[in-house]
């Protein structure tokens, strides 16, 4: 598969950290530290599935339009390809907030075998076995984590609303009053999502950054352009809210992927106006 890689970042540390994967022609992304450590994960990509048209053809989304029976099928095929069962899937239902759901068995299959009432929810974690996690993307950045030492592992999802407002942040707190977690044990992975070259924000979202992060943080993050845009780097900005709120530099694996440089391979929204479906990041407790 012939992806674009970004640039060598010496903020995160991000190179080499991805690998692509295929099984029966389905291609997937993982992440080194947490492949090392034997979680069950992916992101999974535009390969292998059977939806058509502007969806084709690995279509996540049971919302954009698409036949369910095909979004169904693309579950079931990335399941077997990454190695889970498709009809335990917990969904979230993002809304760019900060909120984060525990998931029991009370919540196996929400979103994909039965009504799910998981709603204002950008952030999932479990400490049982067996149920998958996902969260959904087309440009927007998922964070993964696993706890090796209380056995739990969570996701969220963070467009720039959410990189803003920290749900990285509100995640580790989460992790640590429900399950005694230490940020310094986590492992995590900041998955593919825009890079800064493709991001162009307008000059009131740079100004949240701003405020948001020290002067040091903001010039790593930020770059002005002549037309008094803003180019935003969202892998630098999750890395900050990762590394500020005690996870180690050593146990984050940031993406040296992009979803815009790399529209036939992975959907985007800024690349295709809008037409797209969606992708999907997975996490597992064995």
């Amino acid at each position: 598969m012939d992806i674009k890689y970004i640039e060598y970042n010496k903020i995160t540390h991000n190179r080499n950290t991805t690998d692509i994967r295929e099984h029966e022609g389905v291609s997937y992304i993982t992440f080194k530290n947490l492949s090392e450590a034997q979680v069950v994960h992916g992101f999974s990509t535009r390969i292998g599935g059977v939806s058509k048209g502007h969806l084709s053809t690995m279509n996540l989304s049971f919302h954009r339009g698409d036949d369910p029976d095909l979004v169904m099928e693309n579950h079931r095929r990335l399941s077997e390809a990454i190695g889970y069962d498709h009809r335990k899937l917990v969904f979230s239902d993002q809304v760019h907030e900060t909120r984060i759901h525990k998931v029991t068995e009370a919540d196996i299959g929400k979103g994909i075998t039965c009504e799910s009432d998981i709603k204002g929810i950008d952030g999932l974690m479990t400490d049982v076995p067996g149920i998958p996690l996902i969260t959904f993307y087309a440009d927007c950045v998922p964070v993964y984590y696993y706890d090796p030492v209380k056995a739990v592992v969570a996701m969220n999802h963070s467009g720039w609303r959410g990189t803003v407002a920290k749900i990285s942040r509100e995640m580790i707190k989460a992790l640590n009053s429900e399950y005694g977690c230490d940020p310094a044990d986590l492992i995590c992975a900041v998955g593919p999502s825009i890079c800064r070259k493709c991001y162009e924000v307008s000059e009131d979202v740079a100004q949240e950054f701003e405020k948001a992060y020290t002067p040091e943080q903001y010039d790593t993050m930020i770059t002005k352009k002549e037309n008094g845009k803003y180019l935003l780097d969202l892998h630098v900005a999750n890395y900050y809210n990762l590394v500020d709120n005690g996870v180690l530099p050593e146990h984050i694996d940031v993406t040296d992927i992009c979803t815009c440089c790399n529209p036939e391979i992975l959907f985007s929204h800024r690349a295709s106006h809008g037409r797209r479906g969606n992708l999907g990041a997975v996490i597992m407790l064995k």
